[in-house]
């Protein structure tokens, strides 16, 4: 890997906004109210990606002339009836609230109370661009869940063959993978056909039993919208694809116990071994405003005994969707077995907050015998202390990849702008890249996410910066090329004597409230600017912010800004970000993965991560780039830079022999 040529130095610094762009930009329409938060409840084994594909709209230039149906994905699937002329959807179509009342959250990013036509004029070539190249997604509409299997990675997915929203009929796709990246669309492996499923083959997991047996536990929505618990099995073992799929003739097992909502009952984990040999799983619901997790025994998967007590509840957290539980070593870094305990072992239960859909974990201790957990920290309980990913990252599920010794987390990435721009550009939502799972040996409190080794096959050509001094107030153009598809790892240094200089201050910093890359301090905010166009008037800054606190110690800060991302109107522009531990003698170092409108960042080796989704409307193609930027008003910061441009991923439709 050679040196790539100088970097470019800007000619002069051009200050980082303090939000979305001006009224009078002279490619804005007057704003509106963004109206629309990712919604659709999925979870368990199933990490739900939302692509549905409408085809009655295009984004710009409609026609009056009528437009065909689009056909199922299935021959068992029916979709009602769609709009059917571009014109009926450009001026009638409004969104459907799909909320608690149906069973999932609602997609909640909504259009503003304006007509639909004021939305952003977004042309064929912007929502084709923003199509991702090696994030996982069905072709078209919108998509849960991960196993190993006979030599193949398997992904059980919720997806809606008829529409790029949540609604209609939602089913299960099914991809599989010799390698995570690299997919093959395999036929639906289970549609609603059944009463006990007949509003949604929903969120589930799959457990492999010593003798090879494949168990999968899913939810369903019946005719009646009651919660119910379903098992199913492979119609062939020995079939290293499953493709078809057998719902057992006693289905439902299970039913909302005493107490619980119909509506209120979803997602079983994977199933995991008792030193008494029999099968536990839990279930996420409520009490009132209380999450709660459930928890089961079984010997046959057929018939169940609800433990008494709860597993473990949090007040104030609301409805526990997709419960994972899962084990952690502390002295290596290989995964575990879900069914491994013992003192070398902490636990991990996670929860994800339908009231305000984000990822929440706790690190503690399982008591087997009083089927308990006991978090190691209260104030870091589940829902109220760390996450996952403090960007767009919901319904992750976790499952152990016993062909390499590790544990592999997913997680779905909604959309952020209207559900309107989804129909025009027919899907929504893709699949995070996979990450693998361990504790993080030097803090010992926190869990440590990295993408899977698998991702650096992607990697093309590279371009390698060393020490660049980066001066306060400055930005620095890196000659790479375009700036669509990277891989990119960065290490920051900022220089001693302004932190020594330095004032305390007992202020503390926020991403979510700061005022974004613009707020400048001493010692930041410093980092890159993805997806930025060469004038500068559409970037992402990834960044961290460094405070000294009224204890003379330093505190970081790691944040991804979209308030300067994109001119579009309807989209939502949020700051992302949070804490990041840094530990004596540690340099400040992220790995970002650019791929089109998705951006994933990985701080001090994945202590702190961030997704974002980017909507820009001038920085795309071969007018994407990449700068470095330091905004700090005292500290000159050096830094060291590779990057990689990635190849696209083999994602294939399923070819009938």
């Amino acid at each position: 890997m050679a040196p790539s040529s100088d970097p470019i130095p800007s000619s002069s610094y051009v200050p980082i906004p303090g939000g979305p762009h001006h009224d009078d930009s002279p490619l804005l329409e007057p704003p509106r109210r963004r109206v629309k938060k990712v919604v659709m409840t999925i979870c368990g084994f199933l990490v739900l990606v939302s692509l549905v594909a409408f085809i009655g709209y295009r984004a710009s230039n409609a026609h009056n002339e009528p437009e065909p149906v689009p056909e199922p994905d299935n021959q068992h699937v029916t979709c009602p009836l769609l709009l059917t002329s571009n014109e009926e959807s450009r001026t009638k179509w409004k969104p459907v609230s799909r909320g608690v009342s149906a069973g999932v959250s609602e997609k909640s990013n909504k259009l503003s109370a304006r007509k639909i036509g004021e939305s952003y004029p977004w042309n064929n070539s912007m929502l084709s661009w923003q199509r991702t190249a090696f994030h996982f997604q069905p072709e078209r509409n919108w998509m849960n869940g991960p196993m190993y299997y006979k030599g193949w990675y398997h992904f059980f997915y919720q997806y809606n063959p008829c529409g790029a929203i949540w609604g209609n009929m939602i089913v299960w796709g099914h991809a599989v993978s010799k390698d995570m990246i690299h997919w093959l669309h395999l036929p639906l492996a289970m549609v609603a056909d059944q009463w006990y499923d007949k509003n949604g083959v929903w969120t589930g997991s799959a457990t492999i039993l010593p003798d090879g047996q494949v168990i999968m536990l899913y939810t369903g929505s019946t005719n009646e919208s009651v919660q119910v618990q379903n098992l199913a099995y492979p119609a062939n073992p020995s079939d290293p694809l499953l493709v078809d799929w057998v719902k057992y003739p006693g289905n439902p097992v299970l039913f909302p116990p005493p107490g619980i909502g119909a509506k209120d009952f979803r997602d079983p984990t994977t199933a995991w071994l008792t030193s008494e040999g029999k099968w536990r799983i839990t279930i996420g619901s409520k009490h009132n405003k209380t999450g709660i997790a459930l928890m089961y025994e079984t010997q046959d998967f057929k018939t169940f005994d609800l433990i008494d007590g709860l597993f473990h509840a949090v007040p104030g957290t609301g409805m526990w969707e997709c419960v994972d539980f899962y084990p952690v070593s502390r002295k290596v870094d290989n995964g575990l077995d879900t069914s491994i305990t013992g003192a070398d072992v902490k636990h991990v239960v996670k929860v994800s907050l339908d009231d305000d859909r984000h990822d929440y974990y706790a690190l503690g201790t399982y008591d087997e015998k009083n089927v308990k957990f006991i978090p190691d920290s209260f104030k870091n309980d589940v829902g109220i202390g760390l996450r996952y990913d403090y960007g767009i990252f919901y319904a992750s599920k976790t499952f152990y990849d016993h062909s390499k010794g590790r544990r592999v987390l997913w997680g779905w990435i909604g959309e952020l702008d209207s559900e309107y721009a989804d129909i025009a550009k027919g899907w929504a939502s893709v699949q995070s890249i996979p990450r693998t799972v361990t504790l993080d040996k030097k803090t010992g409190s926190n869990l440590l996410q990295w993408p899977i080794e698998e991702v650096k096959s992607l990697r093309l050509r590279s371009n390698e910066f060393k020490n660049l001094k980066v001066k306060a107030g400055s930005t620095v153009s890196l000659d790479i090329e375009t700036a669509t598809q990277l891989d990119i790892e960065a290490v920051f240094e900022i220089d001693k004597e302004a932190l020594e200089n330095t004032s305390q201050s007992n202020v503390e910093y926020k991403c979510s409230n700061s005022g974004g890359a613009a707020q400048r301090g001493a010692l930041g905010p410093f980092g890159l600017l993805v997806l930025a166009d060469n004038d500068l008037s559409e970037y992402t800054p990834v960044y961290f912010y460094v405070v000294k606190g009224s204890d003379g110690l330093l505190k970081a800060s790691f944040c991804s800004d979209q308030s300067r991302s994109s001119f579009a109107n309807d989209v939502n522009k949020q700051i992302f970000g949070s804490i990041v531990p840094v530990l004596k003698n540690e340099k400040l170092s992220v790995r970002i993965l650019v791929d089109h409108s998705i951006v994933e960042s990985f701080a001090q080796g994945g202590r702190t991560t961030v997704t974002s989704r980017v909507y820009p409307t001038r920085a795309i193609y071969g007018a994407a780039r990449l700068f470095l930027f330091n905004n700090a008003t005292e500290a000159v910061v050096t830094a060291s830079v590779n990057v990689w441009q990635m190849n696209s991923a083999f994602i294939h439709p399923f070819q009938k022999s």
